[in-house]
């Protein structure tokens, strides 16, 4: 193996923000690193200055900083290996192609951009499979690339791909593979403006940083040969290769943004929690050989293994990340949550409205079970931080009669009557009232509900008084009573 220890690498292009792809492509490289004690090394390949995005590389570290995915060597941590911006790198590149310039192995280009577009419209005339370089500029003589130089015709430098070659590799996930060479271009490996192309600063890279195992999406299995070709003429060891299965839609297109949120950055900001998003992501194309759905990092790093990567496409299925967010969210403690739900608050339209966190823990625990998201804690229940300012209309049809506001006029002066009431004292005097009026307690809890809350459902009845209050309970009878009117 190139080096006796494991080391992968995350190389993304800074081009605006962190796609849940590259996140998964991020995770199994930090899972199969951690699982094989080895190092995980964030590398950005910034050379495609087009698709430069400003402030992408913050967004991207940031990105994965907050999804806890902490790398061992990178460009604001530093290492054996740096540096890790391919923008500063330029001089080793054009060292490498210089290298295989002299051994015949690559050539310059100095083809017009008009030419290489005429030769592409010839070839798709002949219904070519793919339009491809001809080798023109192979043939120049020793004299007319000095030349040409000379003059400063603008150049590229391309890889000379020998004909009737079969590029044979191995990929831990696609087992096997064989491509002619007749089906690979010569590759660009140093642009005009000087920068490399992705596949020789990848290779290049690769080899210089040590990477035992490139661990990447599907969408770079077509390049692979180039890559392989690149390390054959370099003379260099080849990583091992494990290539990861698409992200698809639920109508198995490819995952995009069309058909919703794709970037980790989005998720984060509607609140799924890292644990969940991350425990999601692992099983996008993975699992352990059983039925386990629930895991922590730790078991992820303990179960994880390429071997068990399929092939197949994985379906970003949101209704099974919610899920894991909502089982995520209920393991944590009562603490963990309160932290969470002060960050919420302080957010909220009532971050001028301290709330004890007593108070706050007891919102928590009747809530538990009924929510998916931190902010739900909030958004579903207004009526722990504010009295109603409407109340459900159909609440009203079904449970506010002419004899109710009498009904709980009565409950009133019983909760009253109470001190320092418990869940308990607020049941046995709500079973009071309704034996002395001799009615049903349905009578009496679902328009007291409607008159507290607003609404018709939320957690259990005496929790939520008691975590009201009496003389708050009290306040919004009384409000509720002047100002709902029965439908006839």
């Amino acid at each position: 193996m190139i080096n006796s220890q494991v080391r992968v690498r995350f190389a993304p292009s800074p081009t605006g923000y962190l796609h849940v792809g590259g996140l998964r492509t991020a995770l199994y490289n930090y899972l199969f690193a951690r699982k094989n004690k080895g190092k995980f090394i964030l590398r950005i390949e910034d050379t495609d200055r087009n698709r430069y995005v400003e402030g992408a590389v913050e967004n991207l570290i940031s990105a994965l900083k907050w999804a806890g995915l902490e790398y061992d060597e990178g460009p604001d941590i530093g290492g054996p290996f740096g540096p890790y911006m391919q923008s500063q790198r330029l001089d080793i590149y054009q060292k490498y192609a210089q290298e295989l310039i002299s051994q015949g192995k690559a050539y310059y280009c100095f083809c017009s951009a008009e030419r290489l577009e005429a030769l592409r419209e010839e070839q798709q005339k002949q219904k070519l499979p793919q339009a491809k370089y001809d080798k023109h500029c192979l043939y120049l003589s020793k004299s007319e690339i000095e030349a040409n130089l000379e003059k400063g015709i603008p150049k590229v430098i391309r890889l000379n791909v020998e004909p009737n070659q079969k590029i044979e590799f191995d990929d831990i996930i696609r087992e096997h593979l064989e491509f002619d060479s007749n089906n690979v271009d010569d590759q660009v490996l140093i642009k005009s403006d000087g920068y490399p192309t992705y596949h020789l600063a990848n290779v290049v890279d690769d080899h210089l940083m040590q990477i035992t195992h490139v661990i990447r999406g599907e969408e770079w299995l077509s390049s692979t040969p180039k890559h392989v070709l690149l390390y054959d003429a370099f003379g260099w060891e080849r990583p091992v290769f494990a290539h990861l299965p698409l992200l698809l839609n639920p109508d198995r297109s490819k995952l995009s943004k069309r058909q919703g949120d794709v970037a980790v950055e989005d998720y984060r900001d509607k609140g799924y929690l890292k644990e969940a998003l991350i425990n999601f992501v692992a099983l996008l194309g993975w699992n352990a050989g059983d039925d386990k759905e629930f895991y922590y990092i730790d078991e992820l790093i303990e179960k994880f293994s390429l071997e068990r990567v399929n092939k197949a496409g994985a379906v970003f299925d949101l209704q099974k990340l919610n899920w894991l967010n909502a089982e995520h969210l209920r393991k944590k403690s009562d603490d963990e949550i309160l932290s969470l739900l002060k960050k919420e608050l302080n957010n909220s339209e009532y971050k001028d409205q301290p709330v004890p966190d007593e108070k706050l823990v007891l919102i928590i625990q009747a809530m538990k079970e009924r929510v998916t998201f931190v902010k739900e804690f909030i958004n579903n229940c207004r009526y722990f931080y504010e009295a109603p300012r409407e109340y459900e209309q159909k609440s009203i049809e079904k449970n506010w009669k002419e004899d109710t506001p009498q009904q709980l006029l009565k409950l009133k002066e019983e909760f009253s009557n109470l001190t320092n009431p418990s869940k308990e004292d607020f049941e046995h005097a709500l079973n009071r009232v309704a034996e002395e009026l001799n009615i049903g307690k349905g009578k009496l809890i679902h328009p007291l509900r409607l008159a507290v809350s607003g609404q018709s459902t939320g957690p259990g009845m005496f929790d939520l008084l008691f975590i009201l209050g009496k003389d708050e309970v009290i306040k919004r009878i009384e409000a509720a009573i002047n100002n709902i009117k029965p439908i006839k």
